[in-house]
């Protein structure tokens, strides 16, 4: 097993807006499936968007990697499509050998709702490859997001190595913090002191006022694309890796198209009615023309698909004809040529 990592960038930073504690804990209610064996990155490079090989052989790999296997990342965003390039599973893959001499070792982080049809899509494409595909129902996931006393959270956690399996920063963004996976049982905030185990709403509220998507809510399966997803953003995509499903057409959409539309954070005018919303419900300008759908929310935040061209105009949800104002905004986190 991976020991957690002992160095990471950015630990001593200061959050903004994350509470007053060092850190809230979230526990996910998402699953892990491990893919092991000689041929497990090369099996998974055909089939999910980012390189693996980043994970294996550490080449092209930033930043450089937190512990053992120097110049290997811990951890990688991608999505699995379809072929006609749709999103069909948003994933994280966590490395747990140590370095690219061992044989590959692999987890992979979906939601939860989706675990048995991963497993299904692996299995149709594992042929004859030496590959082992198994779900990790030993292993807890959690979500770690700073509050404003960030503190060393890596020197406390390298006291309690023996409880993490994987402590690293969330591959997508730095304002989602960090990833960590231990045994069933082990108790976060006793590995990370002064840290609260926090309310998994809290970790939602966060996601959706960063605009950050996860799980099939936010990512339709077989609707959502994955450049208006923002993958790009994210760091989840590879335009240099060669051949996987779904690939022709988000690069030539990437090469060639204009992203008209993207996931952006909304904030609505009072708090949403709770499971009244239909999926996809329809947002529209003042004059009533269509700017775009509403993926999810709760309370006054959510995140919408929108097109760029509204997202500076009043904007209101349609449910049945009741309409309420919403607000569009554009991530600080970014990049800073979004959008030109």
């Amino acid at each position: 097993a991976a020991a957690a990592a002992t160095t990471l960038p950015g630990l001593r930073r200061l959050w903004r807006g994350g509470g007053s504690g060092a850190a809230a804990c979230f526990p996910l209610g998402r699953a892990l499936l491990a893919v092991r064996g000689a041929e497990a990155a090369i099996f998974l490079q055909g089939l999910i968007t980012n390189d693996v090989t980043r994970l294996v052989e550490g080449e092209g790999s930033t930043p450089p990697a937190p512990a053992g296997g120097a110049g290997l990342p811990r951890a990688l965003y991608a999505h699995a499509l379809n072929v006609q390039g749709r999103c069909l599973y948003d994933l994280i893959l966590y490395r747990l050998h140590e370095g690219p001499e061992e044989e590959p070792h692999i987890l992979l982080e979906c939601d939860g709702g989706v675990l048995e049809a991963l497993q299904k899509h692996l299995k149709l494409y594992k042929i004859r490859r030496k590959v082992n595909i198994a779900p990790c129902l030993d292993l807890s996931l959690w979500a770690v997001v700073p509050g404003e006393r960030a503190g060393d959270i890596a020197g406390s956690l390298a006291k309690s190595a023996d409880q993490a399996l994987i402590l690293t920063p969330d591959p997508r963004t730095e304002v989602m913090g960090w990833r960590l996976i231990t045994k069933n049982g082990a108790n976060p905030s006793e590995m990370i002191p002064g840290s609260q185990i926090g309310n998994i709403q809290d970790y939602h509220q966060h996601r959706y006022q960063q605009g950050i998507p996860e799980g099939v809510k936010d990512l339709p399966p077989g609707v959502a694309l994955p450049l208006e997803s923002n993958l790009t953003y994210m760091n989840g995509i590879s335009f240099t890796k060669g051949c996987y499903v779904g690939q022709e057409l988000t690069a030539r959409t990437h090469h060639m198209g204009v992203i008209r539309k993207r996931l952006l954070p909304v904030r609505f005018s009072a708090p949403l009615p709770k499971d009244s919303i239909p999926e996809g419900a329809e947002i529209v300008t003042e004059s009533g023309k269509s700017a775009g759908r509403f993926r999810a929310g709760g309370g006054e935040v959510g995140i919408a698909l929108l097109r760029l061209a509204n997202i500076n105009e009043p904007l209101y949800l349609n449910i049945a004809g009741d309409k309420t104002k919403l607000t569009a905004r554009t991530p600080e986190w970014w990049p800073k040529t979004a959008g030109k």
